[in-house]
């Protein structure tokens, strides 16, 4: 009990007598402390007091894809530091393959009664994956905030960053430059950024079948997927992600064509060191920072208790020219 005490004490940066306080439900401590000793408690792995366990706990689940691509654990940066603002803990969770399930998460984190959950690039977006753990989430009436496009009827608040504009952004790019020949590297048939980053380029451009190829979000997916547009004659690339981007610059090495000179590409988020990349990436970019914080202000809304509605707010994106676009080449 003592080395309990002592621990919460330090976490929290309060006296033992504070932290015993708040266990034993004495008056004299303000509402802000006692919520972070409970947080703290659930941190270091201690059970509530009997009398506290009711209490849903200070800790809000962030459910990540992966870690690999430098967006996510951007986005978990700005997430997780407006959430210990608000006193709120996050907990990280990062699938891996052959390893703990979204599914799997969402029942652990009901285990612990977590205040809400944030998933970014998860199940939600793929329209043929499958959904019970979000019904059961909406069920049990959690606090739930999507980050980018997410399948109809889930009935969860999103913060999205704006697909069609991205690829308008990147289309105009690429065909100011000459450009006639521009295919799309996307993620699976089911993903719903990349249905409306098609859908996008086909309002504004000319995008036969033959000028689309799907892969995962990698740089081997990327580099894949490059071969046979390149085969195509494909001079101008807009990518789902900036990992697709780098796998269609490899790929172009491979076939002995210089980047930019032969090949264009566009990726996208702008994650970090994307400008120090060989050529520099030219991208569009999230605006990651005003997206982490509505999610977690519509986030904190629910807590709270208002009401938000199931809506999806969308960002504008950035296109940001580096040195992986020029000139078309001549034929």
């Amino acid at each position: 009990m003592t080395r309990r005490l002592a621990e919460v004490a330090k976490k929290v940066g309060v006296s033992e007598a504070t932290v015993s306080r708040v266990l034993n439900g004495k008056p004299g401590v303000s509402q802000a402390t006692r919520q972070a000793v409970l947080s703290a408690l659930d941190v270091l792995g201690y059970e509530r007091p009997t009398q506290l366990r009711g209490e849903r706990a200070r800790l809000v689940g962030l459910v990540l894809p992966e870690l690999q691509n430098p967006i996510f654990p951007a986005f978990a940066e700005v997430i997780g530091g407006a959430l210990a603002q608000l006193g709120l803990t996050p907990v990280l969770c990062t699938q891996t393959r052959g390893g703990v399930s979204e599914a799997d998460y969402v029942t652990l984190l009901l285990q612990q009664q977590v205040s809400g959950v944030v998933f970014a690039g998860g199940l939600y977006a793929q329209a043929d994956a499958p959904h019970d753990h979000y019904r059961q989430l909406a069920e049990r009436h959690i606090p739930v905030v999507l980050v980018n496009a997410a399948i109809e009827h889930l009935g969860f608040p999103g913060v999205s960053c704006d697909d069609a504009v991205a690829v308008e952004q990147a289309w105009r790019h690429l065909a100011s430059l000459g450009h006639e020949r521009i295919g799309l590297v996307l993620g699976p048939g089911d993903h719903v950024p990349s249905a409306r980053k098609l859908a996008a380029a086909r309002a504004v451009g000319n995008v036969p079948d033959a000028y689309v190829a799907r892969a995962m979000f990698s740089i081997e997916g990327g580099h894949a997927a490059a071969g046979r547009l390149i085969d195509q004659g494909v001079t101008g690339f807009i990518c789902a992600s900036d990992p697709l981007a780098l796998g269609v610059v490899r790929a172009a090495r491979r076939k002995g064509l210089d980047v930019p000179s032969r090949i264009s590409v566009v990726g996208y988020d702008d994650s970090a060191l994307m400008n120090c990349t060989e050529p520099p990436l030219t991208t569009v970019r999230q605006p990651i920072e005003a997206m982490g914080r509505a999610v977690v202000e519509l986030l904190n809304a629910q807590i709270s208790g208002g009401s938000v509605a199931a809506e999806e707010l969308l960002f504008e994106p950035e296109l940001v020219v580096r040195g992986s676009t020029a000139q078309a080449p001549r034929a």
